[in-house]
């Protein structure tokens, strides 16, 4: 499975359960609106080295973005690097805001 729904982050992140958010859009994106608590990271550094998520192998890694597309790509890129629970939440910020909660702001 390389995704997961907004519903399912939503009820782990209600639940405690312990997920290692990593948002990969840029500076300018995250300013608008990000969940809290996310690890900022922008894909093509991430991509490129230039910067390394901070969460353990074996943490269930949750990649966001704008709609689910660099998320999904983020994904793959990190279980070839060995995180093998790394996953894109479908349809990323604007699902959330849709379907979770309407007053986050969207663009």
């Amino acid at each position: 499975m390389l995704e997961i729904t907004v519903e399912e982050v939503k009820r782990k992140l209600d639940a405690g359960e312990p997920l290692h958010l990593l948002d990969v859009r840029e500076p300018e994106e995250l300013a608008i609106c990000a969940l809290p608590g996310v690890e900022h990271i922008p894909m093509m550094q991430l991509f490129l080295g230039v910067q390394r998520t901070t969460a353990n192998q074996d943490a269930e890694v949750v990649i966001i973005c704008h709609h689910g597309i660099r998320s999904l790509e983020a994904a793959q890129f990190l279980r070839r690097q060995g995180f093998e629970n790394a996953v894109s939440m479908a349809g990323g910020v604007a699902a959330w805001s849709q379907r979770i909660d309407p007053s986050f702001p969207t663009y």
